[in-house]
């Protein structure tokens, strides 16, 4: 009989910790707040993260940084070609938002407010609008503008010709296929749109603009009952 009862009060232990553990889960899906980032190539979306980082304490889940892993792991060369050939085969695999949810759910698990970057199709943009408490940025900036901005910041995928460059982007910006990127759609969607031809306390401040209005946004979006 003792065996009995410390196998009931043991598994009350476990539902009880399970039960606990959703309860966190679904509290910090209610109260987090989501910022996707989408924009033009080298407008300046790394700039707005580093700043939500190190100024109100957001974490950051970069598409990127999860296909340079991805890629490593395979043993691939990571540059632009072999990122955009793997996230549109993961799109077609799992469905046009698959990037988004993947690191959306990484995003769940390490709890506070997070940035999602970046967001290139509509189908990222709709799986994201159903989890609440999101808001969709997009940035740009003039071409040559935004190219010399690459080719100062050095990575192995910005080595790049000025035509390659417009190469890409053109290739990103639109697409009929839903699993394939689509920067048009998506910046033209956004909630707000941020102009990076100036300072970067010009942005900055645009950046602080829309955290101001977020807060009333969100009463909109979740309306007391």
């Amino acid at each position: 009989m003792r065996k009995t009862r410390l196998a009931v009060k043991f598994d009350r232990i476990v539902l009880v910790s399970g039960l606990n553990e959703l309860f966190k889960t679904e509290l910090s899906k209610f109260i987090m707040r989501i910022i996707g980032i989408t924009g033009t190539l080298g407008a300046g979306k790394g700039t707005i993260v580093e700043y939500l980082l190190n100024h109100h304490g957001f974490r950051h889940f970069s598409v990127r940084s999860f296909l340079s892993r991805r890629l490593a792991e395979k043993g691939l060369p990571i540059h632009r070609d072999n990122m955009v050939e793997l996230a549109n085969a993961l799109r077609r695999e799992r469905g046009p938002s698959a990037m988004a949810e993947i690191l959306y759910e990484e995003a769940v698990s390490a709890g506070g407010d997070c940035i999602i970057e970046s967001i290139r199709t509509p189908g990222e943009i709709d799986a994201l609008s159903n989890k609440g408490n999101f808001w969709l940025l997009a940035i740009d900036a003039p071409q040559k503008v935004r190219y010399d901005r690459i080719r100062l910041r050095g990575s192995e995928t910005d080595q790049v010709s000025y035509e390659t460059f417009l190469t890409d982007e053109a290739r990103e910006m639109d697409n009929a296929d839903p699993n394939k990127q689509n920067l048009r759609a998506c910046m033209e969607r956004a909630d707000f749109t941020l102009n990076n031809q100036g300072s970067f306390d010009e942005l900055y401040y645009q950046v602080e603009a829309v955290l101001r209005v977020l807060p009333a946004l969100k009463k909109l979006q979740n309306p007391p009952r």
